[in-house]
C-alpha cells in the first residue's frame, strides 16, 4: 500500500494537526502531511508546519468571488500534490461542493461535541448551556451539511455542573488529540468503509473502543 498523502486545512493554532503529525513521526501512522493550507495569514498552524518542514499555503478568501471558487482553488492545489486525505483542523470555514465533490469521503473533520448533538461553531458552549452530563468529540467525514457527515469515531467525557465553556473545552481537547490520529490511522490502513450514513471499520471485530472512548 502506498504512503497516504495528507493535506491539512487550519485557521488557528493547529493543535490537532500537531497531534496527527506527532503520530506520523512516531511511525504509528503510515502517511505524510504534504501541505497545510490556511485562510489566515498569521495562523499559528502555519508556523507549526514550517517547523516540521511541511509546505504551507495561505489563500486569502477575499481574492475569490465566492466560497465555491475558493474551495475549488484548494482542490486544485491538493490534486497537484496527489492528496488522498484532507483534514480540517480548526478550519473556520464551511466547506462547499467545490472541495467536497472531488474529495468525497476523503475529508475528515473533528468537532467538539457528540454529534448529531450541538453542531456548528459553539459545540462546547451549547453543551454547557443545555446542561448535559456527558459531552465529547466526533471525527466525521464532511458532506454538504454542517457537521452532518458520516461519523467515524467518537470520544466521551463527563460534563460537570460547574463547567464553563473553557473547562469543558479543555477536557474535550485531550480526547480530540487521541481520536483524530486514530481515525487517520484507520483510513491509512484502508480499514474505513462508508455504507450510507454508517462508517464500518473493516478487518477487525467490532469492539467498544473502535466506536466510543470513555474518559473519566
Amino acid at each position: 500500500m502506498e504512503e497516504l498523502r495528507i493535506a491539512v486545512l487550519a485557521s488557528g493554532r493547529g493543535s490537532n494537526f500537531q497531534a496527527v503529525q506527532d503520530e506520523i513521526e512516531s511511525g504509528k501512522i503510515r502517511a505524510r502531511i504534504v501541505l497545510l493550507v490556511s485562510d489566515k495569514k498569521n495562523a499559528p498552524a502555519i508556523e507549526r508546519a514550517k517547523l516540521r518542514g511541511i509546505e504551507t499555503m495561505y489563500l486569502n478568501p477575499a481574492e475569490f468571488p465566492d466560497r465555491e471558487a475558493y474551495d475549488a482553488a484548494i482542490a486544485s492545489a491538493l490534486r497537484k500534490r496527489q492528496v488522498g486525505l484532507v483534514l480540517l483542523a480548526g478550519f473556520m470555514r464551511v466547506v462547499t461542493a467545490g472541495l467536497i465533490r472531488p474529495f468525497r469521503n476523503k475529508i475528515m473533520n473533528i468537532h467538539p461535541a457528540l454529534l448529531p448533538a450541538f453542531p456548528g461553531l459553539h459545540g462546547q458552549r451549547d453543551a454547557v448551556k443545555y446542561g448535559v452530563k456527558i459531552s465529547g468529540c466526533t471525527v466525521h467525514f464532511v458532506d454538504e451539511g454542517v457537521d452532518t457527515g458520516p461519523i467515524i469515531i467518537q470520544a466521551a467525557v463527563p460534563a460537570y455542573d460547574n463547567d464553563t465553556e473553557d473547562t469543558l473545552s479543555a477536557r474535550i481537547l485531550k480526547c480530540e488529540h487521541k481520536i483524530y490520529p486514530k481515525a487517520v490511522k484507520l483510513f491509512a490502513e484502508g480499514r474505513i468503509e462508508v455504507d450510507g450514513r454508517k462508517v464500518v471499520i473493516k478487518k477487525q471485530k467490532k469492539r467498544e473502543d473502535d466506536a466510543l472512548i470513555s474518559v473519566a
